[in-house]
């Protein structure tokens, strides 16, 4: 039996799993230090839930766009900008189906303009996205006139971030769903493997007959549609449109990524590592929060969690 166990302890790849390491440590370091700040607590544990639900939302799409060896800056710029879209067409009285499909096209069509440039004219990513990223918050500044968008709708509050479902907040529920489509779409699906395969090395796999261009466009377009639906969840979780949401998402969204396993450098992705990465990253600010630092050291210490993404995203690419 010991020996059994020793072999099953060689075998065990402990660069792929740290997130989980990682996280289950953090979990005891967190419930041991701050078990008189009601760390465990449910509601705790849900505000957690909550604070996090739209990071990993927009990381699941992120996991494609960098496992494919790109990335996109634009996404919190996008949520503000689709949120404020969303929010103007339910005031405008064309209600709330109408307002999704806007602010759904809103990050779509975003998607589409980042696709295009990469893939058509051949501007690298990080260009293309960090110009986008500074044009959609001016625009979403401007057509706000940088007020917020009021929502009165209560469906939509319900149904897009204040509702609670058997006590369990449905933002929960729909990082469920995404998570799940996410990873059905990169684990068991063509395109997930043609994504993986683009990232990987892209030249070979033209020659096996993989339409790398119509990949990378797809998942820009998929990460500015979870971009929009990150937006309209914080617009109906503060009942408004406002040009502020998504503001420093990038960094944390990109952090979850790398530090749920996916490669930095493309062909290598985990939906799930991601979410963990998220939830993660979210209970550490919780608890800093909890322990009384200001959001100046919360800053830092998110900071240093990106060092080390990076700093472990090219660590595997060595390996």
């Amino acid at each position: 039996m010991p020996s059994k166990m020793s072999d099953t302890l060689k075998k065990f790849d402990w660069r792929q799993n740290i997130v989980y390491i990682a996280f289950v440590l953090i979990l005891i370091y967190f419930s041991i230090t701050l078990q008189d700040y009601g760390f465990l607590t449910p509601d705790n544990l849900l505000n957690i839930a909550r604070q996090t639900a739209m990071i990993s939302i927009m990381g699941v799409a992120m996991t494609f766009v960098i496992a494919s060896k790109e990335i996109d800056l634009s996404v919190g710029s996008v949520a503000a900008l689709s949120a404020i879209t969303t929010a103007l067409t339910m005031q405008a009285g064309l209600g709330m189906f109408a307002a999704i499909f806007v602010g759904l096209l809103t990050g779509i069509l975003i998607g589409f303009i980042n696709g295009y440039l990469v893939t058509k004219i051949a501007i690298p990513s990080f260009l293309v996205t960090l110009a986008m990223m500074m044009v959609v918050r001016g625009l979403a500044m401007w057509i706000s006139g940088t007020a917020p968008i009021p929502i009165m709708s209560e469906h939509y509050i319900f149904f897009f971030g204040s509702g609670n479902v058997l006590g369990i907040p449905i933002l929960l529920f729909w990082t469920i769903v995404i998570a799940f489509i996410g990873h059905f779409l990169l684990r068991h699906s063509v395109f997930g493997r043609q994504t993986l395969a683009t990232g990987g090395n892209e030249t070979a796999a033209i020659f096996s007959g993989v339409k790398t261009a119509r990949i990378k466009m797809a998942v820009f377009m998929g990460t500015g549609a979870m971009a929009a639906l990150a937006g309209m969840l914080y617009a109906g979780r503060l009942q408004a449109g406002r040009f502020t949401f998504g503001e420093g998402d990038e960094l944390s969204v990109i952090a979850a990524v790398i530090l749920g396993g996916t490669s930095l450098f493309g062909g290598v992705g985990t939906v799930v590592g991601t979410v963990i990465g998220s939830i993660m990253i979210g209970t550490i600010n919780n608890a800093l929060i909890l322990q009384g630092l200001d959001v100046s050291q919360q800053m830092m210490v998110q900071g240093a969690i990106i060092i080390l993404a990076v700093a472990f995203g090219r660590k595997t690419k060595k390996v």
